[in-house]
Order: structure tokens, then sequence, then C-alpha cells
């Protein structure tokens, strides 16, 4: 489970934008540390500012600090659709066992970052889905999660199945258990938050269960945010400057939360759901049916039009 862009849109939303508010000053000096701008930034800015429909891909990397030299993959690809007229936000998740081709070799969609980076899996994406992502990326990684989770006071969320899992073993001397019942509402710390949107393997839908973990973890703790003491949260706000890079600027921010806030109140799951195959070197992929494909394209595409 990451961290995402929702959460500080929501922040932002609360403090009204005021830009002489201290609130805003630290947020946007939290934005600031976060930023890598790219050649699509000043595009974005022009979208937000019309009040168009806006999209982003979301990356999850599992390798600690974003700085270090090993990238590793992301295991976690969301496509946000945030539409403002239709007041909606769509949260669209890509198994991580995608199979694609890049660059004529084929691989798993999760490696498209690994051996290049952020734009390099936007372009998978895009050349999977045949959509345009014109937002740009935020790229998040593990390590956050359960200091943010924490930050915000917990978060409470229904288990949408009964199972049994360990926690991190970074985060304790000894493995912690957890359980969880089916239809039961937890108010879980970040621990226990990491522990249920981290497991795949008991869940009976594998990867894409835990797909649908991890959007309500990113709902719940978009909703204990969206609080105005959350704002001047130091803790929260410097687990996000550590833990996320984005190439989204403080102007888009600002039009997010001035021009967009209605549609954050309405979020939607969805996820591109393919079938197990064994492909040798590779290992199990999952390959996705033009139809499945045509069917997140036609949403994504109804998504982005006004």
């Amino acid at each position: 489970m990451r961290v995402t862009i929702l959460v500080l849109i929501g922040l932002l939303a609360c403090a009204g934008v005021a830009t002489a508010s201290y609130g805003y000053y630290k947020m946007n000096r939290t934005i600031s540390k976060m930023q890598k701008t790219s050649a699509m930034t000043k595009k974005v800015d022009k979208i937000t500012a019309s009040k168009s429909p806006v999209s982003y891909l979301l990356l999850g990397t599992d390798t600690g600090d974003l700085g270090r030299d090993y990238k590793g993959r992301t295991d976690t690809m969301m496509i946000i659709t945030i539409n403002p007229d239709k007041k909606t936000t769509t949260m669209t998740s890509v198994a991580r066992d995608t199979l694609v081709t890049v660059n004529g070799q084929q691989m798993k969609i999760n490696a498209a970052y690994a051996y290049g980076n952020a734009d390099s899996a936007m372009e998978a994406v895009e050349n999977l889905l045949n959509v345009k992502i014109n937002g740009g990326y935020v790229l998040a990684n593990m390590g956050g999660l359960i200091k943010m989770v924490d930050a915000v006071g917990g978060v409470d969320v229904v288990s949408p199945l009964t199972f049994t899992t360990e926690g991190d073993d970074t985060q304790a001397d000894s493995k912690s258990q957890y359980s969880f019942f089916k239809g039961q509402t937890y108010h879980m710390d970040g621990s226990e938050a990491l522990a249920f949107s981290r497991m795949r393997h008991e869940d009976p839908d594998g990867d894409y269960g835990r797909q649908r973990r991890q959007q309500l973890i990113i709902q719940a703790v978009l909703k204990h945010s969206a609080s105005v003491g959350t704002l001047f949260n130091d803790t929260l706000l410097n687990t996000l400057s550590n833990n996320i890079q984005t190439d989204v600027s403080t102007s888009s921010m600002k039009n997010l939360a001035l021009n967009y806030r209605d549609a954050f109140g309405n979020v939607k799951q969805d996820q591109l759901h393919g079938t197990t195959q064994d492909m040798g070197d590779l290992g199990s992929v999952e390959v996705m049916s033009q139809s499945e494909i045509n069917r997140v394209h036609n949403a994504i595409t109804d998504e982005m039009s006004k």
C-alpha cells in the first residue's frame, strides 16, 4: 500500500488554500521537497486551471528511501482520474505482473520503472491501455505508510475477507500476527494497515484482492487526513516529504484543491483483470484480454470526458 496525491489534495482543500495562512506555507514547503519537475509540469498547470478532467499515475516501490541506488519495481500501479464536472475520482489498479512489451522486450509491467524511470512506467501503462495520463506521476515508497497512518491517528477499514497475516520484520524484534474477519471494522495503526494491505498469497483473488485492500486504505487515509488539524501535523508532513516524489507542481495542487474538491467525496474503484499464465523465465504473469483492455480504456476515457 502506498500513500497518494489524494491526501495532499485533501489537506490543501481543508486549508481553503489561503496563501497567507501558516498551514498553506507548511504544505507548500512539503510539496516543494517532493517535486521533481518534468516537461509535463507546465502543461498540467493549464489543465487544472481550466478545470478539465485530469489523471495521474500512482507508483509504489518497496525499496525504502527513494534516493537509494536500487530503485526496485513498482508493485503498485494505479491510475487516479479526477473529473470535476462529474464530481468523481476513480482509482484503477493495474496488476504488477501484467505482461507488456517495452522496447521490443516482454516483461512484467512493474519492471518498466526499474529499467527506466517514472516516465517509462507511465509510457508502459499508456501503451497498454491506449490512454493518455495527462497529469503526471506520484512515486511513493512502502516505508512511509506506517508513519503516515500513525500520524493521522489510525484508519478505520472494513475487511472484505477473513485472513491472518504477519507484520513486517523491520518493525519489531519478532513478527506480529494480525487477524481480520470479513465484514468487521478495524481501527488500524500503521503496522496493522501495512499488514492488511500487503497480504497477497492468502487472498483467493491474489494480487487483485491486494489491490482492492490497498484502495480501501487510501480512501481511509484520505478521510482521516481531511481535517484542518492535520494540516499542522509536522509528523505527517515530514513523512510525506520524505517518502513521495512527484512532478505535480504547487500551482496544480492549489488548482485541484480549489476546482476539484467536490470530486474527492465520490471515489470509485476499478482494476484491470487478466488471467494467470506461466511464461517460463518470466514466471507467472497476468495476460490481459483485448476485451478487458477495451473495457478499462473505455472507462478511463469516459471519466476523462466532460
